[in-house]
């Protein structure tokens, strides 16, 4: 199934979400375009993000009112995250009441939305809710503004973002896994970027690419795995999709990536989901075998080992921003 097979195959209407951003992302297609506001608009009422908003609590949560990271990863959080990856929009009224609920319960100290519990930011949460928050229509929304700026204010001063940062503390080791800053960058309307922005996205990047997306301490092999949805996921595929959507595709650095990438890419055009979540660490092993009654439970629209429609798409686009 090469070449415009795979194409077609994207672009199936019973999958709206994945025909939307087909059109969009891959083949270009502008907002305004028929075929576009035609599979947008069915995002809601038909496929994946129909399913997950039939499962929504008319309170505006899944899973629990509290914690909204809980359980893990068919609770609030998660589930935001993955509409947005779906392309849903605050157009529709469910969606929309589903995001003030989810800003109004996070705010974030001095302004912004992102914060826990106390209000403080963590790097993870609060950097992927502003990347759901724009894909759904917020950029607008000074609350966002605030939250930018504070992941400015809390990147590592050669670049890049920890998930483990402190305001008390010192600057802390950067880490690759702290991508999500990048990605509400790149989400967000270059139009809109200030100076320090800027600034803060160009050291970033430089950080990625200096280490080939992957190259920090011993070879950990779920970088080398595709996963969908991604939470709070890195791989090689997370790290290509944020560089090249900011314009770095032409980067040399990329190479090791895309072609570990190229790889991948069975000889019908498509990809599989290697994972729908990736392995804990040692530590978290040992904490989920200690606490085996808050083991995630993935959060899967598609099968593991099978080919994948966001998967192949996500690759799709990576490559032909990196032609």
């Amino acid at each position: 199934m090469p070449g415009d097979k795979v194409e077609d195959w994207l672009l199936e209407p019973k999958e709206p979400s994945v025909r939307y951003l087909a059109l969009t992302q891959l083949l270009g297609r502008p907002e305004s375009d028929p075929e576009v506001r035609d599979a947008r608009s069915r995002i809601g009422t038909s496929g994946w993000a129909s399913e997950v908003l039939q499962r929504r609590n008319p309170g505006g949560w899944w899973e629990r009112e509290k914690p909204r990271m809980e359980p893990r990863f068919l609770g609030t959080n998660w589930t935001m995250l993955a509409l947005s990856d779906l392309g849903a929009s605050r157009t529709n009224p469910e969606v929309r009441a589903s995001c003030e609920f989810w800003m109004a319960n996070s705010p974030l100290q001095g302004g912004g939305v992102g914060g826990l519990g106390n209000g403080k930011g963590h790097h993870c949460y609060t950097a992927g809710m502003a990347r759901a928050l724009i894909r759904f229509g917020y950029d607008d929304d000074p609350r966002l503004r605030k939250t930018l700026e504070f992941l400015v204010r809390t990147s590592h001063p050669k670049g890049g973002w920890t998930c483990r940062w402190n305001r008390d503390a010192p600057a802390p080791s950067r880490t690759l896994d702290a991508w999500e800053g990048l990605s509400a960058f790149a989400a967000y309307p270059r139009s809109k970027w200030s100076p320090a922005m800027q600034d803060c996205v160009e050291r970033a990047a430089e950080y990625y690419l200096e280490r080939e997306l992957y190259l920090q301490g011993d070879r950990y092999e779920p970088w080398f795995r595709f996963h969908w949805p991604t939470h709070y996921y890195y791989d090689l595929l997370v790290g290509l999709d944020v560089l090249t959507a900011l314009g770095y595709g032409d980067d040399q650095r990329l190479r090791f990536a895309l072609d570990h990438l190229k790889s991948k890419r069975r000889s019908d055009g498509r990809w599989i989901l290697d994972a729908d979540q990736t392995d804990p660490d040692p530590e978290g092993a040992r904490w989920f075998a200690e606490h085996p009654t808050k083991r995630p439970t993935p959060l899967s629209f598609e099968t593991v080992g099978r080919p994948s429609k966001m998967i192949t798409l996500r690759a799709r686009t990576v490559l032909s921003r990196a032609s």
